[in-house]
């Protein structure tokens, strides 16, 4: 029924969405706000990033490296700040690695961005914390903005992202990735396998109809 609803409202809903993102627009967590550029993944009408704010909310991050890998809006990143993390901000849309410095200033809070594709210009040292926030659907972006919804008709996202991560991952350190219902996960399981990694559940959280799972991967 939820599919349903989705295709007959999409173009619509699309619309909709075009309109309401075509200026910068606040989100905010708690007492944490953010300026959100149009052409940066909006959290606003997404349950991802709530999702995960909850979930990072509740871990002691003080001293600790973070890195979150495609930063989108950064109020991860910048929620792990005011947790007194060290936090390293990624992203290939420059935009976004403006906001997330703006935003850092107007927050008094203090974030390293990295304009990177996964990890390529990433320096390979240890973080405590990876933290991903996926584009899952199988369709190939048309532009920068798209490459923060869509992750390639052949997941190819997955592809690349599995074989660089594996050198990340370590026994003492959390990677987390948040998944929906709506993406087709057991393809993304089968190539994190490829690669020799495991989806493992740590959360899960139902809200409006929709089914969001956190997942910490680990070694095979």
């Amino acid at each position: 029924m939820r599919n349903f609803i989705k295709k007959i409202t999409h173009p619509f809903l699309k619309i909709g969405l075009h309109l309401y993102y075509s200026k910068p627009r606040k989100y905010c967590y708690n007492n944490l706000c953010v300026k959100v550029h149009p052409e940066v993944f909006p959290p606003h009408l997404t349950l991802s990033t709530k999702l995960l704010l909850d979930f990072i909310n509740d871990l002691e991050l003080k001293n600790k490296k973070f890195l979150e890998l495609g930063c989108g809006s950064g109020i991860i990143s910048l929620l792990a700040a005011k947790k007194k993390a060290h936090v390293f901000a990624s992203d290939i849309n420059e935009k976004a690695l403006e906001y997330i410095v703006l935003n850092a200033t107007n927050n008094n809070l203090s974030v390293q961005p990295i304009f990177s594709n996964l990890f390529e210009k990433i320096d390979p040292i240890y973080f405590d914390y990876i933290v991903i926030n996926p584009p899952y659907y199988p369709k190939k972006p048309k532009n920068i903005k798209e490459k923060a919804w869509f992750c390639g008709e052949n997941f190819e996202y997955f592809t690349a992202l599995f074989s660089q991560l594996k050198n990340h991952l370590r026994e003492s350190n959390q990677v987390l990735m948040i998944l929906s219902e709506d993406c087709e996960t057991h393809k993304i399981k089968k190539i994190a396998s490829e690669n020799k990694i495991q989806l493992t559940l740590v959360a899960e959280k139902k809200v409006i109809g929709e089914k969001n799972y956190i997942f910490r991967l680990v070694s095979l």
